[in-house]
């Protein structure tokens, strides 16, 4: 066979369905710990932070007021993904999320190219959201002890910030308990997600005490173009959708209760996030965003003089970011585990610890380089490169269900999406849409990312694949 048949055959090849979960050699996987209640929490955990604590900052400049149209807009697209994401996980309740499912439908190189969309995805949000928190740090010991730590190493790389201590610190936090357990992981992440449900409904509440209907006028300065600008830069902190599908191995009866996780995360996120905007922007102008750290901590602080509300909220944000993180940090080590168990990388991503039942060293791996991130590199631009990333992973859901109706009519789903095929082809529209928003210097870092996942996966992944025959002509076990 000549080498460029090979190189199509390879490009395309799918995984067997009855294949997913198998371990190499027979080998002992992740253990199933996890409940109906934790999954949905670890949605919200992964979700709710990345939009309101971060984000809200640099959309409201991007569309004004009407920035509540955006989350309405961005929402909508992730409820049809969403939709899409219930059946597949359903079907496919395995590790590996968006890739695996790519795997399946679309063939080795999809997979492998949504694979690299969801390491940029939760690599990037990571470390935006762990750069976040020294300031939300900072603000919470300013108001409460007076002092904050030196811009150098509390502020954003390249806005002031030289190496970011907290975010690094943070991230070493979270790989520890990682490393400990799944189970134990799910139980402190659900704490924390109810305290700060908690605490953004107290935002809500005392935020409506200064809601000022002026400051809705003009309700979209920058007209319908700021508006998509601010849905395609805001979609990415919908990324705890995906976070709940990679968890498949180690939930129990994971057909049910991954689409429960995920259209309950959703309901809740999706709410949360309206409520929080709302406010927010009817309690100071829109223009005041610009620039603004810890900026719901600032809003509660002078509707009640700096008092005990605004040391609260900034209390919940501190709290907010660490489940953030701890998710995303989840999140990527699964991914990484699944790719590493199929071949496409080395085998020591895929190894799991007899003791915690945890792939320790994909874990530690994955904080690292999100430490790296969080410490070194300005995120500004990469924040709309991990919304281009999400939108790549959920079209390929999208499609996938168009595709698995056809080729695996027959295949148990504890989930089915209604309205099929209208919603998955709305849910296509939809990213679509959001993508073609996104400016030309996120499509450039995206096709040079593309590039490079050829390039390793020419050189290297397609030997090493699974699905690569041995000298019988079998499958590599």
């Amino acid at each position: 066979m000549s080498s460029r048949p090979q190189l199509r055959q390879q490009l395309l090849r799918r995984k067997p369905l009855h294949t997913f979960g198998e371990e190499p050699g027979g080998g002992g996987g992740l253990r199933r710990t996890i409940g109906p209640f934790q999954l949905t929490m670890i949605g919200i955990g992964a979700t709710i932070g990345t939009g309101i604590f971060f984000v809200l900052g640099s959309a409201v400049p991007e569309a004004g007021p009407a920035v509540i149209v955006s989350f309405a807009i961005a929402a909508a697209a992730a409820a049809l993904t969403a939709l899409c994401y219930a059946e597949l996980a359903s079907a496919v309740p395995v590790s590996g999320s968006s890739y695996s499912y790519a795997y399946a439908t679309l063939g080795e190189f999809a997979a492998w190219a949504v694979g690299w969309c969801l390491l940029l995805e939760y690599a990037v949000s990571g470390a935006a959201i762990a750069v976040s928190w020294g300031q939300y740090l900072n603000d919470l010991t300013l108001r409460t002890l007076g002092f904050q730590m030196p811009e150098a190493i509390s502020a954003p790389p390249g806005a002031g910030g030289i190496v970011n201590l907290p975010g690094v610190v943070l991230v070493g936090l979270c790989c520890l308990l990682l490393v400990r357990g799944a189970k134990e992981s799910a139980l402190v992440n659900t704490v924390m997600v109810l305290v700060k449900l908690g605490v953004l409904a107290l935002f809500v509440v005392i935020g409506a005490t200064g809601f000022d209907s002026g400051n809705l006028h003009p309700f979209a300065p920058l007209g319908a173009a700021g508006i998509g600008t601010a849905a395609a830069t805001v979609f990415f902190a919908f990324i705890g959708l995906d976070a709940v599908s990679t968890a498949g191995e180690e939930v129990r009866d994971p057909r049910r209760t991954l689409p429960l996780a995920i259209v309950g995360s959703l309901v809740v996120v999706t709410t949360v996030y309206v409520l929080v905007a709302v406010v927010g922007v009817g309690a100071q102008p829109w223009r005041a965003f610009d620039g603004q750290e810890a900026g719901l901590s600032a809003i509660l602080g002078d509707i009640t003089g700096a008092g005990w509300p605004a040391v609260l909220l900034s209390a919940g944000a501190v709290l907010s970011i660490i489940s953030v993180t701890l998710v995303v940090l989840y999140g990527q080590s699964r991914i990484l585990y699944t790719m590493g168990r199929d071949g496409l990388l080395p085998p020591a991503f895929h190894r799991v610890s007899p003791r915690s039942g945890t792939p320790v060293f994909t874990t530690l791996l994955t904080g690292g380089f999100v430490a790296a991130l969080a410490a070194f590199f300005p995120l500004d631009l990469l924040a709309d490169l991990t919304s281009m990333g999400t939108l790549a992973a959920f079209t390929v859901v999208s499609l996938g269900v168009l595709i698995l109706r056809r080729t695996a009519p027959d295949l148990d789903r504890g989930f089915r999406v209604p309205g099929h095929p209208v919603v998955p082809l709305l849910s296509l529209l939809a990213c679509g849409y959001l993508i073609s928003q996104l400016p030309l210097d996120t499509y450039l870092l995206f096709g040079g990312w593309l590039t490079l996942a050829l390039l390793v996966y020419v050189l290297y992944s397609r030997r090493t694949s699974r699905l690569q025959p041995a000298g019988d002509g079998t499958p590599v076990p």
